[in-house]
């Protein structure tokens, strides 16, 4: 069913008639009358009570049941192109954003404040988790942006938005700790403190000692890098992080010793699902982020 025909018919029972209705919506006769005599046939039903020529048409009981649903039918209508309208104007709308726990805040701090400073009325919703629960919030649609060391594939598209050099977090005293760089090979008989399984930082060392011929001795898991330096530092194991990270949390009784880039790189994503449009709101941010990118290159 056209609402363009609805319309029509609802400017007819207005006007009392065909002729002042044409006029009124810059329409001949003849078309208006095809359109309601189409629409009377699609429905099976008689919807105005046609009486002498010059008449003032009326609805039937079926055209008054037409006339107060399409007069709904309209303003749902209007309703949705003026809440269109205030999403492609940025002036309402929704941003549900995730974040990875590591190396998220110093790029986003400043873009967040930015971005509530310009779009004042997006309401924004931050969900702060590991980066394999980002995918599975991304796939569940709980966020439409998301964070995390990913390879883009058929599912997911993005853009790196941080790089930075992995090192080897170790005891002062260790037989390594004096070293100008390692590589995982050389980790291979050191018990090793590794993040939780929910952060794809775990899955990236992992998969690397394994592609370097073998599977690490795991010494225990942490959800924090303060922790797991800490527990380097009493010398419960090394632990792999990226050197930024491992400075931010320096404690006194490690070294930090570069990790070769040829075994391991620490590369932050943006990214969101491949094939299916990004809200205005979203689109505000990833413009935003590569602003902050341009000025800032990773």
């Amino acid at each position: 069913m056209d609402l363009k025909v609805i319309r029509y018919f609802i400017e007819i029972v207005d006007h009392g008639g065909f002729a002042k209705a044409a006029e009124a919506i810059h329409l001949t006769q003849p078309a208006l009358s095809k359109a309601i005599n189409q629409l009377e046939d699609e429905l099976d039903l008689v919807l105005l009570e046609r009486g002498k020529r010059g008449s003032q048409l009326k609805p039937t009981a079926s055209g008054e049941v037409v006339y107060r649903y399409g007069m709904q039918l309209l303003k749902v209508r209007q309703e949705m192109h003026r809440e269109l309208e205030a999403q492609r104007s940025l002036n309402a709308g929704e941003l549900h954003l995730g974040l990875a726990p590591l190396g998220s805040a110093e790029i986003f701090a400043p873009v967040i404040a930015r971005y509530r400073s310009l779009y004042p009325k997006i309401a924004m919703q931050l969900f702060v988790r590991g980066g394999i629960e980002q995918t599975i919030a991304l796939k569940k649609r709980e966020v439409e942006l998301a964070t995390g060391i990913i390879s883009f594939d058929e599912e997911f598209e993005g853009f790196c938005i941080r790089r930075n050099p992995m090192v080897v977090v170790v005891p002062k005293q260790h037989a390594l700790a004096n070293q100008p760089q390692l590589t995982l090979k050389q980790l291979e008989e050191t018990p090793q403190i590794l993040f939780d399984e929910e952060y794809a930082l775990h899955e990236l060392v992992f998969k690397g000692c394994v592609n370097a011929g073998f599977i690490p001795k795991v010494a225990t898991k942490v959800s924090h890098p303060d922790f797991g330096i800490t527990l380097v530092a009493a010398g419960t194991g090394v632990m792999i992080m990226p050197e930024f990270i491992a400075a931010r949390h320096a404690v006194a009784g490690v070294n930090r010793v570069p990790l070769s880039t040829d075994d391991l790189i620490w590369e932050l994503s943006l990214f969101w699902r491949k094939g299916h449009p990004l809200s205005f709101a979203a689109q505000a941010m990833v413009t935003l982020i590569r602003e902050q990118l341009a000025a800032e290159p990773v």
